[in-house]
């Protein structure tokens, strides 16, 4: 009686049990399962909103902006180089259709047996390394200068750096003609100051071939050195300068012992790139001899192109092309792993 005139009545506690679990599920249409498991429309839900979260992630959200990107660079870069891995495996010159079922190392034994091979890829690792040295050193010395607060700094740096913006068959022409045993400029100088004993006919003397062209691409190139030490080097404090010199260093000991040590960073992206287009001189050395450079500066570039399309051993100049490519890895290798143990990648 006073529970109805205070408008609230004792109900039964199994009827609450019951109205509860009416309220825990949606139209009262499905009921608890008594032994622990979820029921059917939990689990729908909890997968609805997995998939709510998928797609409003950032990966899926960016999927559009690099998704076909990749699908381009994995088709005609990754998978072109997995399908030449294939070509000098099966012994194909390049007419006809392929066979995919005989595959051999016949192509690679080749290469261990082919005098020019060896030739070419001495001659590589030579330009690889000398050139990428020579240009580090002739990069950092202009760049020392050149942060020392010279005069017209601005006009220098310009000078020095045009030559990275020709391309490779701009400089070979041009150097074929500072080249030239007759009229060339480097002859002609030579004789100017009585200096006749040096002059040599650079292009065709197998002694100074590869030299030749390694300068050229040092002149080509150092610019670019300069520009990427020079950024490291205004990078670093001033009170370090400062600091030595109170504690009586030299200039020279100065830049040794402080300053060149923590250009570690601009001497390795330097060095890859350098070696990277060492690795692409192909260009250069084709405008200039053609074909056959000559067994004293073939590289494997040159050489690759010669065997595959000039004498159709398609399958040999993929063996050729897989070393290359071996060789691009493990200049490229390093460098990703330097990076990512910076956190950079």
């Amino acid at each position: 009686m006073l529970g109805g005139l205070f408008g609230r009545s004792e109900r039964d506690p199994d009827d609450a049990e019951s109205d509860g679990e009416q309220r825990s599920r949606p139209g009262g249409e499905q009921r608890l399962r008594t032994d622990g498991g979820a029921t059917a429309s939990a689990s729908a839900g909890t997968d609805a909103s997995i998939l709510t979260r998928l797609r409003r992630s950032e990966f899926v959200e960016s999927i559009p902006f690099w998704g076909p990107p990749a699908v381009l660079v994995g088709i005609f870069v990754y998978g072109a180089v997995a399908w030449n891995l294939v070509i000098s495996l099966i012994g194909w010159d390049g007419l006809g259709q392929p066979e995919y079922t005989d595959f051999s190392l016949a192509a690679y034994e080749q290469l261990l047996v082919d005098p020019s091979f060896t030739s070419a890829f001495w001659n590589t690792l030579i330009l690889l390394l000398v050139f990428t040295v020579l240009s580090l050193a002739v990069g950092l010395l202009l760049a020392i200068l050149i942060d020392r607060g010279i005069r017209f700094e601005n006009t220098f740096r310009t000078i020095y750096l045009l030559p990275m913006s020709l391309s490779f068959v701009v400089t070979a022409i041009f150097w074929a003609w500072m080249y030239n045993p007759r009229i060339g400029l480097i002859n002609t100088a030579l004789r100017g100051v009585g200096l006749d004993v040096l002059t040599t006919a650079w292009l065709s003397n197998p002694d100074v071939k590869l030299f030749a062209i390694i300068f050229a691409l040092m002149w080509q190139f150092s610019g670019y050195c300069m520009v990427v030490y020079l950024a490291g080097l205004r990078a670093i404090p001033r009170d370090q300068y400062e600091a030595a010199r109170i504690d009586g260093a030299s200039t020279l000991r100065v830049y040794l012992r402080v300053i060149i040590p923590q250009l570690g960073a601009s001497t390795m992206s330097a060095a890859v790139v350098l070696m990277v287009f060492a690795l692409k001189a192909f260009d250069f050395l084709f405008v200039l001899f053609g074909v056959n450079p000559g067994q004293s500066a073939d590289i494997l570039s040159v050489m690759m192109y010669r065997v595959a399309f000039d004498r159709l051993q398609w399958s040999y100049g993929a063996a050729v092309a897989t070393v290359l490519f071996a060789m691009a890895l493990s200049v490229i290798g390093p460098y990703l792993y330097a990076q990512y143990r910076r956190g950079e990648l």
